[in-house]
């Protein structure tokens, strides 16, 4: 779900070895813009000494790189592949453990366990408060993988009792969401992807594939706001429907940046600038589609 763009490796300052690293794992990884939202904060925050790089790391290879890490890590952002088998290499926050998925890995050098937690629903919140969505009672979420789980909790966040699920395949949507959904307290109702989003709130799609012009104009057409989880150099055409319906169309690069600075409040203690951060953001983005 990410761009196929370049983003620089920024350092804060030449001081090698740093004081303090921390790090993007993934594959593939070096397209990453978590390097240049990490850097970009640690030089607005004023830390010096503190180091951000990207990694090529898969499930074979995670434990090895864990254990090479030495006492000037603080913690790591994880990407695919690794959000699950990230779980079994420390203690995981509650919600890391609901969704069987954690994207921060926090080192603990006083003799404690590692802490992961989950920062992908905080983000997605955060993302669309922008957008001043604070609250909802109906969604609806198109795709039924482990990011659809983590959506289920993003909307039961914002007060929504009622789901309705498009899918290619109603059983395995079922069989994902349904567990979840109870111990939410929500309602959840399965209907078939070329159906609308029935009234929803807020419609999240987690479907990386390109999705059918009928089912775009449908969704967007039956939605009071569209999170696209999908990003790429340009607006998707899901949320550039959602731009001509009039609703706010929020997309990965939203998400990318909420769930970053819940990482770097993790990581540093520190709160960054927001705004600073969207905008360089949008701005890499920008500049690689060119």
């Amino acid at each position: 779900m990410s761009p196929n763009i370049g983003a620089t490796v920024v350092r804060v300052n030449d001081q090698y070895p740093p004081t303090h690293r921390c790090a993007v794992l993934g594959s593939p990884i070096k397209h990453s813009l978590s390097p240049l939202l990490h850097t970009t904060a640690y030089e607005q925050l004023g830390l010096t000494g503190w180091r951000y790089d990207r990694f090529e790391v898969n499930e074979d290879t995670l434990g090895d790189f864990l254990a090479q890490c030495g006492p000037e890590w603080v913690g790591l952002s994880c990407t695919a592949p690794l959000k699950e088998k990230l779980l079994q290499y420390g203690d995981a926050s509650e919600r890391a453990t609901l969704l069987q998925s954690g994207n921060t890995y926090l080192f603990d050098h006083e003799g404690g366990n590692p802490r992961i937690e989950n920062t992908d629903v905080i983000g997605m919140v955060r993302a669309l408060g922008w957008f001043g969505i604070t609250s909802a009672s109906r969604g609806a979420i198109l795709g039924n993988g482990p990011t659809a789980r983590s959506s289920l909790l993003v909307l039961s966040d914002l007060g929504v009792t009622d789901v309705v699920v498009l899918a290619r395949n109603a059983d395995r949507a079922t069989a994902s969401l349904s567990d979840l959904a109870v111990r939410l307290g929500q309602r959840l109702e399965v209907r078939s992807l070329e159906d609308d989003a029935a009234g929803a709130d807020v419609t999240i799609n987690c479907i990386p594939a390109e999705l059918p012009d009928e089912t775009i104009r449908r969704v967007a057409g039956s939605s009071g706001a569209i999170f696209d989880l999908v990003y790429s150099l340009g607006p998707s055409r899901l949320v550039a429907a959602a731009s001509d319906a009039g609703i706010p169309g929020l997309d990965g690069l939203d998400l990318l940046v909420g769930q970053a600075i819940d990482q770097i409040q993790l990581m540093t203690g520190l709160d960054p600038d927001t705004d600073l951060l969207r905008r360089v953001c949008r701005e890499e983005v920008a500049a690689a589609a060119h």
